[in-house]
């Protein structure tokens, strides 16, 4: 089979290579999915230099340890494995593994769910770890209410187009915060308000939010504090101080990237105010999954796909991500 393989942490056209290797055999509870589509994630191309250091106690000290990067995907199942029964043979499938930038992949059948009928395999594969970090952090970490006033900082990316459409589920009042070209997205998505940040800066204004949602991370905690109502709660997803555009990290900066002290004086300042601001790294959940595809079954929620690429124009869907203007998600299809 094709497969993207990366053997050391550097640049994306440097590291990655489309090779043919041999075609996994699934073990004991998992099963082949020839896979029809995966994604690219929004920290791709800092992960796959192995930034921040810090990172790597996750990813590989050395070098990544999976050698085939990727972390989405849809696609039909190929053959199971001893002991798999929730699955068979033509089965089509959604779900998370690592890996995924191939042919075929081996998954746990915890990993999958059916894929909805409604969706393409782009678009299914466009969902898992974007619609969990929004999920999650809007519920688990936001505690968001029915009746809430949301903000949604980075409304029209990958993250920010779910979180926009799970907390209108859930009953608040959302606003979303994108560029000019993207507004009309975000209200189509179902924010009761958008604000152009290319017109208005959100952190001067004298609204005031329950919650916030913030997925970009370029602007301090001071400002940020100043949007949130006495006891509200911030989410922080990201970080853009560095970018492929901008600046690149290095020395110590490398280690955290801006990252960690911003998380440390979060958590410092909430033992210290009625204001709750809370860091966020997503957890891959079976039972999350689950509630997703309800709601992209019922149409509650939907993925915006922006591009689709070949797996052998990977590295130019990278360089395209990493603009960081994509609305919604940029897809690979194998």
């Amino acid at each position: 089979m094709k497969a993207i393989i990366q053997r050391e942490y550097g640049a994306p056209s440097e590291v990655l290579e489309l090779r043919d290797i041999e075609k996994p055999n699934p073990k004991a509870g998992e099963v082949l999915v020839r896979v029809q589509a995966t994604s690219v994630a929004g920290d791709d191309w800092h992960l796959m230099r192995g930034w921040p250091y810090f990172s790597r106690l996750a990813t590989g000290l050395r070098r990544p340890g999976s050698a085939i990067p990727g972390q989405d995907l849809a696609g039909v199942v190929e053959a199971a494995g001893e002991g798999v029964t929730r699955f068979g043979r033509d089965d089509e499938v959604f779900g998370w593994n690592s890996g995924t930038f191939a042919e075929y992949v081996a998954v746990p059948q915890g990993n999958l769910e059916p894929k909805p009928a409604n969706l393409t395999f782009e678009q299914a594969a466009s969902v898992p770890i974007v619609a969990f970090t929004a999920l999650q952090g809007l519920r688990d970490k936001g505690g968001l209410q029915a009746g809430q006033e949301v903000l949604v900082v980075g409304a029209s990316g990958g993250v920010g187009t779910f979180a926009v459409q799970i907390a209108k589920a859930f009953g608040a009042t959302v606003t979303g915060v994108a560029s000019t070209r993207n507004v009309q997205l975000v209200r189509d998505l179902g924010a009761d308000r958008v604000i152009d940040y290319t017109r208005e800066d959100f952190t001067a204004v004298a609204d005031r939010y329950d919650l916030i949602l913030d997925m970009v991370g370029n602007r301090s905690l001071k400002q940020l504090r100043g949007a949130l109502k006495p006891d509200g709660t911030l989410v922080m997803v990201g970080s853009s101080r560095f970018s492929p555009s901008g600046s690149q990290p290095t020395g110590l900066d490398r280690l955290f990237m801006g990252t960690l002290d911003r998380w440390l004086k979060a958590s410092l300042t909430s033992m210290l105010s009625k204001q709750s601001l809370r860091p966020l790294i997503h957890q891959d959940s079976h039972d999350d999954l689950v509630l997703l595809r309800e709601m992209l079954e019922q149409g509650q929620i939907r993925p915006v796909v922006d591009r689709s690429y070949g797996i052998d124009q990977l590295t130019e869907a990278l360089r395209y991500q990493d603009e960081g203007r994509a609305p919604g998600k940029v897809v690979i299809t194998i």
